[in-house]
């Protein structure tokens, strides 16, 4: 405890309520998910999912910690940041919508629902497991601008985007915390300097929610009826009993496991490029483990590592921040404690925070990218623009009582609305954005070759569905003629590297000279 006492900072303080508040509001958007929308019972979801959910995130956290001391002891620096722990948030709408609620539909049976989601997490959490071994080798294969160009993607579009929105729903709070974020974190000369920055936003902006009026004690009164005790409990034999029953619902598993995958190995590469060298095949074992017990447990949502590492360190963050959020994630479901908070701290208060990780983010890659490079960041994004536009406009025609199938997509094109762009693009980003990222940069450094494996992956990866696809499936819909323009890129990549071969001049040998 003492090393770890000597690792807590200035900076950890805002990092801390940044982090838990984002994963806070993931876990509470899943037990909302759960027993509004799916039905779930309460007793399930409070008792049994969420004390697993808050689980396995807190080991995940103690492991973090752990890699960090370690990395500060090995280097002898005293500015080591830990990674930043989480749910995976795409997770949380996946399972929940492509598993438990059409398994639940179909039989109106909870448990049952529940044990299906549980092997699924599973075949998550050995994809990060198997994938470890791995991790390091693919993590070198792809270009670090590609890895952070899809990172900075992620970063504004999933994590601070949104957060914008909010912000923009109640100016007169998320103003003034956007100034003191912009003044003292990306400013030169910081006001009210001996406060701690996060300290000075939570208080700025818990006292302006609740001078406007956007906060009640009626509120509070209301979340307390969440208080009880629910500590985790063993449920293998549940994950057991799902196994026989569970082959047809698994499709959707690989695609986002393979993007969980993705992701980890894009923070870790983050946290290199700020400085901070974690070994990949000890992270990824972390998260597939954390996630496996938090199965075992009776929690079908797996953990990873989170996005916004260089925006913690660019904090003044160390390694408690990320243990502190972490044993929160666990008390606060133990307990109860989740819409308690939330009534007190009003989520317009933090959501800035968020906001600035997601800059810091996209922010790194710009630093880190050579000049020729920095088209690559850009393309990169187009996938992530357009999953976050899909999700937007899926979701307000759900809400009108419709869907983009519905209305038509000639409908929908004829209002500029290029629907099925949308869902092309869009579906599978996460690996999209690196297959494009990698295709880009291959070209733009004259590596045919390469480019060509990529363009062939491209094409393998839509011939299952798993990019370009809204569902998964062989050889399913249009998924051919993406598998044909992506068979044509790999085959001019192909002839770049013949005419380069024929155009380059012979070298000669030296040969010894007669007098």
């Amino acid at each position: 405890m003492s090393a770890l006492k000597l690792q807590w900072k200035r900076g950890d303080l805002a990092a801390y309520f940044g982090l838990m508040t984002n994963n806070l509001t993931n876990l509470l958007t899943m037990m909302g998910l759960l027993i509004f929308v799916v039905g779930i019972p309460v007793e399930i979801v409070y008792g049994r999912i969420a004390p697993a959910f808050g689980l396995a995130v807190l080991l995940a956290s103690i492991s973090y910690a752990y890699f960090g001391i370690q990395l500060a002891k090995e280097t002898g620096r005293s500015d080591v940041t830990a990674l930043p722990s989480g749910p995976s948030a795409p997770s949380i709408f996946t399972v929940t919508f492509l598993v438990i609620l059409p398994v639940y539909q179909q039989t109106q049976n909870a448990e049952f629902a529940i044990q299906i989601a549980l092997v699924w997490c599973f075949v998550e959490a050995m994809i990060l497991v198997g994938g470890s071994f791995l991790g390091e080798t693919i993590r070198k294969m792809i270009p670090r601008t590609v890895l952070l160009s899809c990172l900075s993607g992620l970063g504004l579009l999933l994590l601070a985007m949104n957060p914008m929105l909010q912000a923009f729903e109640a100016p007169t709070v998320s103003f003034i915390v956007l100034l003191l974020i912009f003044i003292n974190w990306f400013g030169k000369k910081p006001i009210f300097a001996r406060i701690p920055t996060g300290l000075l936003l939570l208080v700025a902006g818990t006292a302006l929610a609740w001078i406007s009026g956007l906060q009640s004690p009626a509120a509070i009164k209301a979340s307390m009826e969440s208080f009880g005790f629910n500590p985790p409990g063993i449920h293998i034999d549940s994950f057991l009993n799902g196994l026989p029953h569970a082959l047809p619902y698994l499709a959707s598993a690989v695609p986002l496991g393979l993007a969980n995958y993705i992701f980890d190995l894009e923070n870790i590469e983050s946290a290199h490029a700020a400085g901070d060298e974690y070994n990949t095949r000890k992270v990824m074992l972390a998260n597939g483990i954390s996630s496996t017990i938090g199965c075992f447990l009776g929690n079908p949502f797996p953990v990873t590592v989170y996005v916004g590492h260089a925006g913690w360190k660019a904090m003044g963050a160390s390694i408690g921040y990320t243990l502190a959020s972490g044993i929160t994630m666990f008390i606060v479901p133990l307990f109860g404690l989740g819409a308690f908070m939330l009534a007190i701290i009003p989520m317009t208060a933090i959501v800035p925070i968020l906001v600035f990780i997601g800059v810091v983010t996209a922010n790194q890659v710009v630093r880190e990218t050579p000049k020729v490079e920095v088209p690559v960041i850009f393309i990169c994004l187009f996938p992530w623009i357009a999953n976050w536009a899909l999700t937007i406009v899926n979701g307000a025609l759900g809400a009108a009582g419709t869907s983009g199938m519905k209305i038509g997509a000639d409908v929908l094109a004829s209002k500029g609305v290029y629907y099925q762009g949308l869902v092309h693009l869009g579906s599978g980003a996460p690996l999209a954005s690196m297959l494009w990222g990698c295709i880009a940069i291959f070209a733009i450094l004259d590596k045919p070759l390469r480019g060509a494996i990529a363009a062939a992956f491209g094409a393998f990866l839509v011939l299952f569905g798993i990019i370009h696809s809204p569902s998964v499936g062989f050889a399913k819909g249009t998924s051919m003629m993406f598998v044909y323009a992506y068979l044509m890129m790999a085959a001019l990549f192909v002839l770049k590297h013949y005419l380069d071969s024929r155009n380059a001049e012979p070298v000669v040998a030296d040969t010894p000279t007669t007098k």
